[in-house]
Formats: C-alpha cells, sequence, structure tokens
C-alpha cells in the first residue's frame, strides 16, 4: 500500500484533525479537551497512518506502556472516509510488530465494535474478566469545565 505509510514521529501528527476525530466522534471519549489530547500524546507511544502524497493523517493509535510488561492500546481510528480499505489492518499489524520485541506480558484494549479486528491480531475476550477492576468515566469531558 504505497499510496499510505506510518510513522511514529509525533512531528508529523495534526493534533487537530487527531482531537476533531476523538471529540466528536470516538464514542470512548466525546468532548475529550485538546489539551488533555496534547498531554496524552506526549505521554504515549503514537502512530499516524498517513496519506504518502500530502502527508494527511488519516489514521491513528495511541499505546500507552511501561516498555517492558503491559501496554494498553487506545484511540485507534481511521477517519470516516477512508475506511473498508485495509488501513486499520494495516495499522494494527504495524503497532504489533513494534510491541513484540518488548516481550510485554499483557497488552489490552477494549472495543465496542472492532472485535473481528482485534481477533487477527491474536486478541480475544478475557478468560478471567472477574479479576479486572475498573473506574470508568466516559462521559467526565462532557461534565467537568475546562478552563
Amino acid at each position: 500500500m504505497s499510496e499510505v505509510f506510518i510513522s511514529e514521529d509525533k512531528s508529523l501528527l495534526q493534533v487537530d484533525v487527531i482531537h476533531q476525530f476523538l471529540s466528536e466522534k470516538a464514542y470512548w471519549c466525546l468532548g475529550i479537551p485538546k489539551e488533555t489530547v496534547i498531554k496524552a500524546i506526549e505521554s504515549s507511544l503514537c502512530f499516524g497512518l498517513f496519506q504518502s502524497e500530502s502527508k494527511k493523517l488519516i489514521g491513528f493509535t495511541r499505546v500507552v506502556t511501561d516498555g517492558a510488561t503491559f501496554a494498553w492500546i487506545c484511540d485507534v481510528f481511521i477517519l470516516d472516509e477512508y475506511r473498508k480499505r485495509g488501513y486499520s489492518k494495516l495499522l494494527m499489524d504495524f503497532v504489533m510488530k513494534k510491541l513484540k520485541p518488548m516481550n510485554l506480558r499483557r497488552i489490552s484494549l477494549a472495543t465496542k465494535d472492532a472485535h473481528s479486528l482485534y481477533k487477527k491480531f491474536g486478541f480475544n475476550l478475557s478468560e478471567t474478566p472477574q479479576y479486572f477492576m475498573e473506574i470508568k468515566n466516559n462521559d467526565v469531558y462532557k461534565r467537568v469545565k475546562y478552563e
């Protein structure tokens, strides 16, 4: 797929595009402030999917990891007009190849509707969901005023 490329170079990321998608379309973080997106990018491994000629960002994935034992794959998206072209598989394949040498004990993610994509990369529903606990606050960005 020479019409696109993937990069870990954060200077290429188009934060406005990422913020717009996450704040307006991503069910898991609607209303997220731009400052929060910037802080999350700064503290994470990030992977941008770009059109080769224009260098327009068309997809994104963020990974929160300690680089030794654990990774959380999150904020995965392909812009609507670029879906159904195999780009999500391409991006996930790239991410998983980057994580493999870390020999992580656990790689986690959460999805409402992309189970079939992630199964292709070895993800399964947890065999021990009773061990996992969380504080879930998806609407925090809609309720908290940011100055």
